[in-house]
């Protein structure tokens, strides 16, 4: 099926130019989201018509779109989800979870516009995609953690499983203390001299004998 774009489409093509495209993905995608129209003669001149304004829209959203990545990019967001010891989340963090927490901070941003290329489905700093425009995009990281002092930590450089790490072995070396300490004790114990044995009453010291 052949539909003529009416903004760039990434791996597809620049405004303007018609292109080949299954059925299902123009109706389903470009059609339903104002991205194409059907290459019909009809809609090749009505485009060349508008071609100007078409133009001349895309060049502002575009613009306003770089001056939102410029403040948005690179900035990070704290999602607080429940996960088990190991760090497994239960269930996963989604587009919309994201949008949520950038809008929470005053980014308006919508969840379609978002891009996560690999499943967040346990705790960390995951980074993603935000497309603003079909020419601009940037990156930003979610924290993903089970409450606020552990995304500080994450965001320190240490994971949940570091500090689970860290805190096994203060324990171990606690406990080996304790024992060279009981260690030590005893050996204070063997070291002190034994009790000269005491005279029975009545006895004489042979030294005083004579």
């Amino acid at each position: 099926m052949q539909v003529i774009l009416l903004e760039r489409v990434a791996k597809l093509g620049q405004m303007g130019d018609v292109v080949d495209v299954k059925p299902g993905f123009a109706r389903n995608y470009l059609l339903l989201q104002g991205k194409a129209l059907t290459a019909s003669k009809e809609n090749i001149a009505a485009f060349e018509e508008q071609k100007a304004q078409l133009e001349a829209r895309n060049l502002e959203s575009k613009k306003e779109a770089e001056a939102l990545a410029a403040k948005l990019d690179g900035e990070r967001f704290i999602v607080i989800r429940q996960a088990s010891d190991g760090g497994n989340l239960y269930g996963s963090v989604t587009t919309r979870d994201a949008a949520n927490v950038a809008t929470e901070a005053g980014f308006s941003i919508d969840r379609k516009q978002i891009l996560i290329r690999q499943p967040i489905k346990e705790l960390g700093l995951h980074e993603i995609e935000v497309h603003l425009h079909p020419e601009v995009m940037c990156l930003v990281t979610l924290n993903v953690a089970r409450s606020p002092e552990e995304a500080e930590l994450q965001e320190s450089g240490k994971s949940i499983q570091d500090l689970a790490a860290e805190e096994e072995a203060q324990a171990e070396f606690e406990v080996s203390q304790l024992f060279d300490d009981i260690g030590a004790a005893g050996m204070d114990d063997d070291d002190q001299p034994a009790p000269a044995p005491r005279a029975e009453e009545g006895s004489e010291d042979p030294r005083d004998a004579d």
